[in-house]
């Protein structure tokens, strides 16, 4: 008979998760998937959809030595990198992005990211465009959240909001984006470890899967146990699209890269599948599967990448151990997606929580700078090739245009289809506004 089990981890909002999807043993966390009975279903009404492929850069990379050189400021800020030119005239970026400065023209460079409350090591503010200070009742939820409440699944059997990025050393490099208010019915599917084995029927028969009522007991089982059952809303949805995704092969066929050209698969490389630190595998593959989940019908896909928290060697550990990955997957997946004609329906994002300090330290490293930040935002059909923001002659504060995360938040919003000023009830049934800023103007 069908049983509910595997291993157990703790979310900030203190709820057990599962993230094994078995037959015979069919893990309720791996399978947090949306309410089908409130989706927007799109299937077969258009060849595309539009869809968010976010990278966070765990850790807060040193934005001055990537997207912002300062190369007039003093040897102890300026840093031992040089810039090069890129495909935008006037536009230069580090010397060690070649990928990047190949791909400008299809990007915005962000130079003055503001928004982070504190130094604190976090995804969350990446993930959800705000601070974790003064939430509503169940939190704030993550943009792939918040799709999939919206809009729900493109595909009956394909999660809208999947999250690739593996458990980390600290837990919250290794968070997909949560639900919060939302409750589990939205969060991520996390197709992690053994669980990709496990996203087909093996020797069941889909009439016998059906016919499987144990798994209804187990869910009211779980909602019994539930300190707060609204957090617990679309679970009998999230069973209903399990069985969608163990009836059908394309979720499961859109995670075999072995399906994939294998000249493609060379291009984007391997990377590194153990995690960096407490941090996050410098996974190339990641990139690759993103795209072949949102081509499948995902609407948000989140992954993370490394440790770059770099308070020592931060040069060489950049140099050596980063950004020459991170700029072949994240090139590669930008030109892969144009030359397939999926650019502009997908937007990526890559970004760390906060910036790093000007002056170097003593053990050449840089540390935790809240006051500013950069990132690259590529595709949706926005108006790339360009830089928006600056910051002063040391890459310390904000002179020209702030960009706070949550502008960001709205812009892949309004990309999305999805009003920014819409409202969605907490936990307490107050409505909240999904973002509290305004699209940036300069995106369309």
């Amino acid at each position: 008979m069908l049983s509910i089990y595997g291993n157990k981890q703790r979310l900030c909002d203190g709820i057990s998760r599962r993230e094994a999807l078995r037959i015979g043993a069919l893990g309720m966390g791996g399978l947090t998937l949306p309410g089908l009975l409130r989706a927007e279903q799109q299937a077969g009404i258009k060849q595309s959809h539009k869809a968010v492929i976010m990278i966070y850069l765990v850790g807060a990379p040193p934005h001055q030595d990537m997207y912002d050189l300062k190369m007039d400021a003093p040897a102890e800020i300026r840093g031992e990198f040089n810039p090069i030119d890129t495909s935008v005239p006037g536009i230069q970026i580090c010397e060690h992005m070649p990928g990047m400065a190949r791909v400008m023209d299809k990007c915005v460079a962000l130079r003055s990211v503001v928004g982070s409350p504190d130094g604190a090591h976090d995804s969350f503010i990446c993930y959800t465009g705000r601070s974790t200070r003064n939430q509503p009742t169940g939190d704030w939820p993550s943009i792939g959240s918040v799709v999939s409440k919206v809009q729900g699944p493109v595909n009956r059997s394909v999660p809208p909001f999947v999250g690739l990025s593996p458990d980390a050393g600290h837990p919250p490099y290794g968070s997909p984006g949560h639900p919060g208010y939302l409750g589990v019915g939205h969060a991520a599917f996390r197709p992690s470890g053994p669980a990709k084995d496990d996203m087909v029927l093996n020797g069941i028969s889909e009439d016998r899967l059906k016919d499987r009522k144990s798994l209804l007991a187990a869910v009211d089982t779980v909602k019994s146990n539930a300190a707060n059952e609204k957090l617990f809303d679309g679970l009998d949805a999230i069973n209903e699209q399990a069985l969608n995704i163990l009836t059908s092969s394309r979720l499961a066929n859109a995670m075999d890269l072995s399906k994939e050209d294998p000249a493609i698969r060379e291009r984007y490389g391997k990377g590194f599948e153990t995690r960096y630190g407490d941090g996050a595998p410098r996974n190339l593959e990641h990139f690759l599967m993103a795209r072949r989940l949102v081509e499948a019908g995902a609407r948000v896909v989140t992954l993370n990448f490394g440790r770059w928290d770099f308070h020592s060697s931060n040069f060489s550990e950049a140099k050596n151990t980063h950004l020459p990955y991170f700029d072949r997957g994240l090139s590669v997946l930008i030109e892969d997606l144009s030359e397939r004609g999926l650019l502009d329906d997908v937007a990526v994002v890559a970004w760390g929580e906060f910036g790093r300090t000007p002056r170097i330290n003593k053990d050449a490293g840089r540390d935790h700078w809240p006051q500013v930040g950069g990132g690259v935002i590529a595709g949706g059909g926005f108006k790339t090739g360009q830089v928006i923001g600056a910051t002063d002659r040391l890459g310390g504060s904000v002179s020209e245009r702030p960009v706070h995360f949550g502008e960001v938040h709205a812009s892949l919003h309004r990309f999305l289809g999805i009003d920014p000023e819409t409202k969605l009830n907490d936990l307490s049934g107050r409505p909240q506004y999904l973002v509290e800023h305004s699209p940036m103007p300069e995106l369309f």
